[in-house]
């Protein structure tokens, strides 16, 4: 089989940073003469670029390999399948693949992907029957210099459809959560010279991208680890003049290090949009100390009120767990109470789930399941509630939106994001993909605003 008549084909598991990551591994195999497959069962080569954040996430994948594996076995055409991502550099996996998925060739870690060609070709040239690892060492106290979770600049990347783009601004995670895998599965936080990312960011700009999302596990410690350049407030305010660009996000944010400084530079800015996604976790202090958060349930309501004093119409979404190991009613009552006191746009609500090799898995008192599922009801009714309420305020106002495509429900119409992350659909004809329109809401529910466009010509911005 000639290599540059190879095909390949990725499926993608898990966050953001795992998308902008296939993107390379992508650019990569293309750059080595890999023709992209439009049918996974047509591959040559699989990539399965994996998350390992829940075990439940993890389990879906031993799924998936094992059904590829079946499917392509009967129709007589094995592709060569590499196990990528964080599952890779989970304690045990590579044992786990020789135990129960011995068809998988290849295991590598979220720092290795640049190599993905090299090995794919040695695997198909040594015909071993041990797969072929490439994963970092086990985390150690080294300095974060010497992470080997850093990708090497000037990475190929395919280009997506949209008009959206990612960019990674830093690799891995300092904050060790208690119930969090991630920090042990990325590596030490490192972050790129700003340099870098402002050239990547100029390149998309330039192919026709109208947003950039920047990403990290933790983005406003972007710079804790360089010994010069601009941190998190700095880097925005470079960003934010690049010629030609036209919207920035972010994720994801700790609220312990999101500092007034940066709401101030956002609220300067021209294209950082007004949604700060804070995740809260538990409005109980002590849980939050169990959780090893870093913060207070009044320092993050102090957050909230300063970024809504500073940017009036900003919108604040948050993640929630409930159920951790030891919460009781009053402390899953401060939660509710904080809730219903900041009134925030909307919420990513879960029950706590164990994780294998996290603090919060070892820990006594969890929460029985039935009263986890009766918590996350309350908090879900609670939430949804507020967000109804706030969106219904919304009537009448013009939000500027970037169309993103037809709406699944009304192809005849598009739908996009406005500014604070808010889901619109445009009910006038005319714009299209890429485009900035302006839409007077007309009609508001739990998940979306509608309405029409409220200026011409062609409400273009």
């Amino acid at each position: 089989m000639k290599r540059n008549k190879l095909t390949y084909f990725i499926e993608t598991f898990g966050c953001q940073m795992n998308e902008r990551d296939s993107e390379t591994i992508g650019g990569l195999l293309e750059q080595e003469g890999f023709v992209q497959a439009q049918d996974v069962l047509d591959a040559d080569v699989v990539v399965v670029n994996t998350c390992a954040v829940r075990q439940a996430a993890e389990e879906k994948v031993w799924s998936r390999l094992g059904q590829l594996v079946y499917e392509s076995g009967r129709r007589g055409n094995v592709p060569v399948i590499v196990l990528a991502g964080c599952m890779a550099q989970l304690p045990g996996t590579v044992e786990r693949i020789k135990q129960r998925a011995p068809y998988v060739k290849l295991a590598v870690g979220p720092g290795h992907i640049h190599r993905i060609p090299e090995l794919v070709y040695r695997v198909l040239e040594e015909c071993s029957a041990k797969p072929v690892t490439a994963v970092s060492p086990s985390r150690t106290e080294a300095r974060r210099t010497e992470s080997t979770q850093m990708l090497p600049e000037g990475l190929p990347r395919v280009k997506v459809p949209g008009v959206s783009a990612y960019v990674a601004i830093m690799y891995g995670c300092d904050n060790f959560c208690s119930y969090c895998i991630v920090p042990f599965t990325r590596g030490p936080q490192v972050s790129r010279e700003p340099e870098f990312i402002i050239r990547e960011i100029q390149e998309l700009v330039d192919q026709g991208y109208i947003e950039i999302t920047l990403l990290g596990q933790n983005v406003n410690a972007y710079g804790h680890d360089l010994d010069r350049g601009p941190g998190f407030a700095g880097l925005l305010e470079r960003i934010d003049g690049i010629p030609g660009i036209r919207r920035i996000r972010y994720l994801t944010s700790h609220p312990r290090d999101f500092t007034e400084d940066m709401v101030d530079v956002i609220s300067q800015s021209r294209h950082v949009c007004e949604h700060f996604h804070l995740p809260l976790q538990s409005g109980s202090n002590r849980i939050l100390k169990l959780m090893n958060r870093g913060y207070t349930r009044e320092q993050y309501r102090d957050l909230v009120y300063y970024i809504k004093d500073r940017i009036p119409g900003a919108a604040v979404t948050t993640d929630i767990i409930v159920g951790f190991p030891g919460e009781t009613e009053e402390d899953f009552r401060d939660t509710l109470d904080l809730i219903q006191e900041l009134r925030l746009d909307g919420a990513f609500m879960f029950v706590f789930s164990p994780r294998k090799g996290t603090a919060a898995a070892r820990m006594d008192n969890q929460i029985p399941r039935k009263q986890k599922s009766d918590r996350l009801q309350a908090l879900v009714e609670v939430q949804n509630e507020i967000t109804r309420a706030i969106n219904k305020s919304l009537i009448g106002t013009v939000q500027e939106v970037l169309i993103e495509g037809p709406d699944s429900r009304n192809p005849e119409y598009y739908r996009g994001r406005a500014r604070t992350n808010k889901l619109v659909v445009c009910t006038t004809k005319g714009p299209k993909p890429g485009d900035l329109v302006k839409v007077r809401v007309a009609e508001a529910g739990t998940w979306y605003l509608r309405g029409p466009e409220a200026e011409h010509p062609k409400g273009h911005i």
